[in-house]
């Protein structure tokens, strides 16, 4: 950063295109009265191990369990009478099933913990799953086990309880290590306002106090580099100010005496005197923690294949239990015989292969993602992806860079190309303004030799002059040419500020010798996206709180057919509701703070890896490598991986199929009734075809 104040770098209307931008400060005072509950974005939360503990803890906690509780089984399946008989040893004496009902109790209670109060979390929202079904089988089992210890008549099944909790231990650690933690994006939204400001006093005296201490009509002193901390006006200094994260405004807007300003942008050069006119939950910031807050509150927990799943299994656990119970009772026999025949149903309908069919696609799929660049956060957003019939796009950082760079330079007769990059390039290799990077970038790639450069300044309503090679050079905005009566193309420079570019001219010796023309860059990768997703039939829309002219440059280029520009972050939620009530399934992707309402109010939120902190936190899919073609590899992937699950779910489940008739003794009047043993047997078939199928999941 150039830090003397004279080497500012004015470049007087540097960006001639700066229309009015009042409507990227216009506050926007909806908060969202309406609760769009239909928001698919809550994902399962696994009962209880929520979104207020540390995720590296929980999946610390759950391996924790998961090797003690295997420990511990060892003993349980040596003590168990109906393992020993399986295997054809006996190894019974005297208190042994004391020893087995302590061991159990432990795994039972330690190992059993999360799914038990989980399974209280389901059921108190009425909306029983995975953890209520791991709840009730386990229950049942070490209930029914305790009396049989205790003199009622049947077979224990110790055995049973521990390897379920086991395996569903392993399946949940297994998932929790594979995808990301719960989203602290407010926090990162937080963490975007400075904690101090320098306050000016009567005298202009500094004073470092806490933001919380500032109050309205305060004035306060922003250097160079800084964060603006409050939203205000400018009532001393002029300086370009960064506001592309929180507005999507890709150029640095320069402010002066009178302009506003928003808290959390960056000062890019000048010193500024700001007058304090929002605090607190007035300002623009507050505003937008508001609304994702808002929009994360009222997702509706949509619950992933695996918990639907879980939710038909319970209840038909709990139907098939019943039944059971009732017929065998029916056909006359004891009571003891007909509850251990319901116990067995039921303990049965709780698949082992279930608590892994979900969580090892995951792993595979979760693994597969991330060697092409994709983190996925919200598993149950991440399946919905292959429904998708919108991908809307933020523009400044997602289609394009981000970055300026040159897209036309024209000579003057007599001058090459080559020879107005060189000139502009020595001139702005002093400075640090986004139109000096892109220039010095061009001549870079070109590989062009600077020249030498001295008596460097920065003239205000002149732009920026120097001594190259001994020679004087100007680069100068358009206002400076007009008024200065130069001659030029017109009609050229016309056409590339009407695609929003913005355009700056060189002088030599007071001669015009070409100009230059800058845009943000689109990204190639950008193109090849929204082909691939118009092949799919899914319609791509561009959402941008940049400027229409700029927008539609981009938009030309892309082939994008549907864009809305100048859009506030309240219009981009809102805006992402309008698309859903349309019936469609709706993805976001986005970079800056202003995108992450509209990441959060959509059913499929996507970041781009270079974006803020916030837009990543916001998100259910981070893409690594900032490529838009991800989006379109996510949606493959998404595809795939469900295809994968319901193949699993149907190996896990078709076992149950099998296995709940011959246990509730449809068979028994010819003599066959499903023994326990071979129940065992076949849980242990369908556990490992489950993980050889999940393995088989290629990208």
């Amino acid at each position: 950063m150039v830090k003397h104040e004279d080497e500012k770098h004015e470049h007087s209307e540097h960006h001639f295109h700066n229309q009015d931008h009042s409507h990227e400060h216009a506050i926007s005072h909806d908060q969202h009265d309406e609760k769009h509950s239909h928001d698919s974005h809550g994902g399962h939360d696994h009962g209880g191990h929520g979104h207020h503990h540390d995720h590296g803890d929980m999946v610390g906690d759950f391996k924790k369990r998961f090797f003690l509780s295997l420990l511990i089984t060892i003993p349980i399946l040596a003590l168990s009478p109906m393992i020993q008989g399986f295997m054809g040893v006996d190894w019974r004496f005297a208190g042994d099933m004391y020893i087995l009902f302590a061991l159990s109790t432990v795994v039972f209670f330690y190992g059993g913990w999360p799914f038990l109060t989980g399974a209280i979390g389901e059921l108190k929202e009425k909306n029983p799953g995975m953890m209520t079904l791991i709840g009730l089988a386990i229950a049942i089992a070490y209930g029914y086990s305790t009396m049989v210890v205790f003199g009622w008549q049947g077979d224990q099944l110790f055995w049973e309880l521990a390897t379920l909790v086991d395996i569903m231990l392993l399946g949940h650690w297994i998932e929790m290590r594979s995808v990301m933690g719960a989203s602290n994006a407010l926090e990162q939204l937080v963490k975007l306002m400075p904690n101090e400001a320098h306050r000016l006093d009567e005298n202009d005296q500094i004073q470092d106090v806490l933001l919380s201490k500032l109050k309205h009509n305060d004035r306060v002193l922003v250097k160079p580099g800084e964060k603006i901390p409050v939203d205000g006006a400018i009532t001393d200094g002029s300086s370009a100010v960064d506001e592309s994260m929180l507005t999507g405004e890709s150029v640095p807007v320069e402010k002066a005496n009178g302009d506003e300003v928003i808290g959390g942008s960056i000062n890019k050069e000048g010193s500024l005197t700001i007058q304090v006119e929002k605090t607190g939950e007035d300002s623009y910031l507050s505003q937008v923690i508001t609304m994702v807050k808002e929009a994360q509150e009222s997702k509706s927990k949509t619950q992933d294949l695996t918990n639907r799943a879980a939710k038909w299994l319970f209840y038909l656990a709990l139907a098939a239990g019943l039944v059971t119970l009732f017929i065998w009772m029916l056909l006359g026999y004891t009571f003891d015989v007909a509850i251990e025949r319901m116990v067995t149903v039921m303990v049965i309908t709780c698949p082992h292969a279930l608590g892994l069919a979900a969580p090892l696609v995951v792993a595979v799929s979760t693994s597969i993602s991330a060697q092409k660049g994709l983190l996925i956060r919200n598993r149950a957003n991440f399946e919905g992806a292959r429904n998708l019939n919108a991908v809307v796009f933020d523009k400044t950082g997602t289609l394009t860079k981000g970055e300026f760079g040159v897209t036309d330079i024209v000579s003057s007769e007599g001058y090459s190309e080559g020879d107005v990059l060189t000139y502009a390039a020595t001139i702005e290799q002093n400075s640090e303004h986004p139109i000096a990077t892109g220039i010095e970038k061009e001549a870079k790639e070109q590989d062009i030799a600077l020249g030498n450069l001295a008596d460097f300044e920065s003239i205000t309503g002149k732009g920026i002059q120097g001594n190259v090679d001994g020679r004087k050079v100007n680069v100068v905005s358009p206002g400076y040419v007009t008024t200065n009566n130069f001659s030029y193309d017109q009609q050229l420079f016309n056409g590339m500020s009407e695609e929003g570019k913005t355009v700056v001219f060189v002088l030599l010796e007071d001669e015009l010798i070409g100009m230059i023309a800058l845009a943000d860059i689109v990204r190639e990768t950008a193109k090849e996206a929204i082909a691939s997703l118009k092949e799919n039939g899914i319609h791509s829309i561009m959402l941008t709180g940049d400027n229409k002219k700029v927008a539609n440059w981009v938009a030309k280029q892309l082939d994008i057919d549907e864009v809305y520009a100048e859009v506030l972050p309240d219009d981009k939620a809102n805006q992402v509701k309008k698309i859903k009530e349309k019936g469609w399934s709706v993805a976001m992707t986005g970079d800056g703070v202003n995108d992450a309402p509209a990441l959060a109010t959509a059913d499929l939120g996507i970041a781009i890896g270079a974006g803020t902190d916030v837009a990543m936190e916001t998100a259910d899919v981070v893409l690594v490598k900032s490529n838009p073609n991800d989006v379109v590899a996510l949606m493959d992937l998404s595809k795939k991986t469900y295809r994968k699950m319901v193949q699993n779910l149907w190996w896990a489940t078709g076992y149950n199929i099998f296995a709940i008739p011959l246990a509730a003794g449809v068979l028994a009047p010819i003599g066959i009734i499903l023994s326990p043993a071979v129940g065992a047997v076949l849980m242990s078939l369908s556990t490992i075809i489950v993980a050889i199928n999940a393995k088989l999941l290629k990208a």
